[in-house]
């Protein structure tokens, strides 16, 4: 890490150890995260001292949140039907991603304490890895500086650096250029995502483009047999055109919202399922008053025994992805403000064209959706009423529209391959077989 960076890190480093003392217990997503913390390295120490075992060789995996677990889980699947004498650890940064670490099948799964240079080497102590792999973008410079000094070899999976992104210049790239510098295998999504990471400092021997594993991971969610889908999204499939709308934040729904009103003027049958990016009771209470000024049937999905209602109120993290299989069109939020759109390729997966917001440049997924006329840009409520009505209400239009998103994924697919070939080579098991 540059000098210039190593005090004030190390400051914020000490005030994030405070905010886990203090944290009080509460919904909110930032602290539960800190509340989540307290105690882990200890946590870390008590599966390594009954369950790791030195002769085995260890994968570590870091995803933060639940978009980058679903990056990862194709290769660690592959993985592990590949390598089962490989223990394998999973952590988390975000609150969101904890129900999703315990799905992927890690011998141990916990948050990831916080950057601090007494816990980093604590839980390598313990966990002993062989390898510790980053999903798409985030590394920690202390964590990969002194996995580093260890002999622990790096790589980086489905790597993606947006234009613009904050990372590329200033105090972030003074923080971060060594942890790039120091990484043994990097994938990249695209050819321009391997040359921004090249001039973060990524050394050129280590990258190669292996493309997108969300497309196989998504691709495999669609087309898995119907009875091994989330029960919850069992209870919405009937023939009610329905728009599921997936990850939403305010900005969002202040279109949204007046829209659905005036679709359901003439589709007076068609059902809302909306999952809010953030489950704060304020957010989810303000989504409920809305439902009750337009005289609106609602439930949520915590509430199994609710019949079929006018709106659905998803107020639990991690079943967005199995509900689109319900979806005759999708809207994926994040487009109308500034910190970007969340994932547009589970809808289309599952053959769901898909609404969003105008803010989408930086997202790959939306121009190639767009392009391919799975995706439309609607920059207001009267262009998803519009937009909605002509799907629900011409088989043709909608036909094209579901064909074109499906192709999108399709066209994508064969990045975990390449991905698991990456990890593998980590641990210099082509050697051994003498490739």
């Amino acid at each position: 890490m540059h000098p210039l960076v190593r005090i004030p890190y190390a400051a914020a480093g000490a005030l994030t150890r405070l905010a886990v003392r203090v944290a009080p217990e509460s919904e909110s997503k930032t602290l539960k995260g800190l509340n989540a913390r307290r105690g882990v390295v200890d946590r870390f120490r008590t599966w390594a001292r009954e369950s790791r075992d030195p002769s085995r060789a260890l994968l570590w995996i870091h995803a933060p949140s639940v978009g980058e677990g679903l990056q990862a889980l194709p290769v660690i699947q592959r993985f592990r039907a590949a390598h089962r004498d490989v223990q394998l650890v999973y952590t988390h940064f975000s609150p969101s991603a904890e129900r999703f670490a315990t799905t992927v099948g890690a011998d141990y799964h916990d948050y990831l304490p916080f950057d601090l240079d007494q816990d980093s080497r604590a839980v390598l102590d313990a966990v002993q890895p062989t390898a510790l792999v980053f999903s798409k973008l985030d590394v920690w410079p202390l964590l990969v500086s002194h996995a580093s000094a260890r002999g622990t070899r790096l790589g980086l999976l489905s790597a993606t650096v947006p234009e613009f992104s904050r990372r590329r210049s200033g105090i972030a790239l003074l923080a971060l250029r060594d942890a790039y510098s120091s990484l043994d295998a990097v994938g990249a999504i695209s050819p321009s995502d391997a040359e921004r990471l090249l001039a973060m400092g990524v050394r050129g021997e280590c990258i190669s483009v292996t493309g997108d594993t969300r497309y196989d991971q998504v691709w495999a969610r669609a087309t898995a047999p119907r009875k091994t889908r989330d029960e919850i999204a069992a209870r919405f499939m009937d023939d009610r055109p329905t728009l599921v709308a997936g990850s939403t934040w305010p900005a969002d729904e202040e279109r949204l919202l007046p829209a659905w009103n005036q679709l359901r003027k003439q589709v007076d049958n068609a059902r809302l399922i909306i999952a809010p990016h953030e489950l704060s009771a304020r957010h989810l209470e303000s989504i409920e008053r809305w439902a009750r000024e337009s005289s609106l049937s609602l439930s949520r999905t915590s509430d199994p025994s609710t019949p079929s209602t006018d709106v659905v109120l998803v107020d639990q993290y991690g079943i967005l992805g199995d509900i689109y299989v319900v979806a005759g069109a999708a809207y994926v939020g994040g487009g109308f403000h500034d910190a970007g759109l969340h994932s547009l390729l589970e809808p289309a997966a599952f053959g769901v064209p898909v609404l969003i917001g105008p803010k989408h440049t930086d997202n790959r997924d939306a121009r190639l959706l767009v392009s391919g006329g799975g995706a439309v840009r609607c920059p207001g409520p009267g262009d998803i009423t519009a937009r909605l009505l002509a799907w629900f209400n011409n088989p043709g239009v909608y036909d094209r529209a579901s064909k074109g998103a499906r192709r999108v994924v399709e066209a994508g697919l064969g990045a975990a391959d390449r991905s698991l070939e990456l990890v593998e080579g980590l641990f210099g098991f082509y050697e051994e077989r003498g490739a």
